[in-house]
């Protein structure tokens, strides 16, 4: 029931909503201009993506490089991505998740949370 029986004033609902979009399309450029690493094999390999999950630097370590045993390397590869995904996602609840709240605490879809 709304105080004093009136109706919602929807113009100032509508005035939140366009707020409230501002505010999320500004947070996802943020995050995609944001980077953040993640490493394996003791900073072997170090791999750095944008706060929205773009791939952007692969660094590999000399040592990191036997001929003979390429699937470890690969599998560095793939853990240091993984991780820096991670720290991603991590970055994107700091940032989105407050506003996700906003709208209604359902998450925004094709967000992971």
């Amino acid at each position: 029931m709304i105080p004093g029986g009136g109706q919602p004033n929807m113009q100032q609902l509508l005035q939140q909503a366009q707020k409230m979009q501002q505010d999320l399309a500004r947070a996802q450029e943020e995050l995609a201009a944001t980077e953040v690493d993640g490493q394996a094999g003791g900073g072997l390999v170090k791999a750095t993506v944008t706060g929205s999950g773009e791939l952007r630097a692969l660094v590999i370590d000399p040592k990191a490089v036997d001929p003979e045993d390429a699937e470890t390397l690969a599998d560095l590869v793939v853990a240091a991505v993984q991780a820096a995904n991670e720290n991603a996602q991590l970055l994107q609840q700091q940032k989105l998740g407050p506003l996700a709240q906003g709208l209604g605490g359902g998450g925004i879809p094709g967000l992971p949370f």
